[in-house]
């Protein structure tokens, strides 16, 4: 597989982190963003202890002019985004009728309007250059719902829509456009969930088990080679076949 470089979104969190190790020893150049400075230096400084070189930006995904600024300083560090996979998101949980204006703007802006304001300041270079693979990583409860999620569950189920219709318009020019669905990971935050309760989710995976962060990168990584060109608009569930839609 040829080097290119690749944005992953939110990548010092559980997932991003399994993604930005997996991009990497596919001999890819890596780069994400971060907002806390502390905590994105001693993530840095974790990921060179075990060998992966990953360039960090300083960003907000959540507002164009955000998004536009950690593309350029991107492209200025490592160079023209091939791959970029939307990964960034927040929860902010409450049922429908006691969700406050800030706490169902805050989701949509971070998890569904960051996937135009990264993706929009990389796409006429991928048409360019004819290649590009943007990658959503959106949820299991972007397909079922989610009791007090319909903040998160609606900018979840848009991510997909985003997919098919960029897929559309894009495959002529060699561009794959994507979507990964997680179940329910065991990243620190869910492992920070009461035992009882995440016994509860548990029992209702068929697998038995909790998925592994790696395990959402292999279902990245599975999209980005030149043999997976033929495969777009797609959104591939990793849920343990806890939801199994067509």
């Amino acid at each position: 597989m040829s080097e290119r470089v690749a944005l992953v979104t939110g990548g010092t969190g559980g997932i991003g982190t399994a993604i930005c190790r997996r991009l990497a020893d596919l001999g890819h150049k890596v780069a994400t963003n971060y907002r806390n400075e502390d905590k994105a230096r001693e993530w840095q400084g974790k990921m060179r202890s075990d060998g992966y070189d990953i360039a960090l930006v300083k960003g907000d995904v959540s507002s164009p002019e955000g998004g536009a600024a950690i593309v350029a300083e991107v492209e200025r560090q490592v160079g023209p985004v091939d791959i970029l996979v939307n990964n960034a998101g927040i929860t902010r949980d409450t049922t429908f009728h006691k969700m406050r204006p800030e706490q169902w703007s805050e989701v949509i802006n971070t998890n569904l309007n960051s996937v135009y304001n990264m993706t929009r300041p990389v796409i006429e270079g991928m048409r360019q250059r004819q290649w590009g693979r943007v990658i959503q990583i959106s949820s299991i409860n972007g397909q079922k719902g989610q009791y007090g999620q319909a903040n998160y569950a609606a900018a979840k189920a848009g991510m997909h829509g985003f997919t098919i219709s960029l897929a559309q318009e894009n495959a002529r020019f060699g561009i794959t456009v994507n979507t990964v669905s997680p179940g329910y990971i065991g990243t620190d935050m869910v492992m920070a969930v009461p035992e009882e309760v995440r016994a509860k989710i548990v029992a209702q995976i068929p697998t038995g088990r909790l998925g592994l962060p790696d395990e959402i990168a292999y279902a990245v990584a599975f999209f980005i080679p030149d043999e997976a060109a033929w495969i777009t608009g797609a959104n591939l569930s990793a849920n343990g076949g806890q939801y199994m839609g067509w």
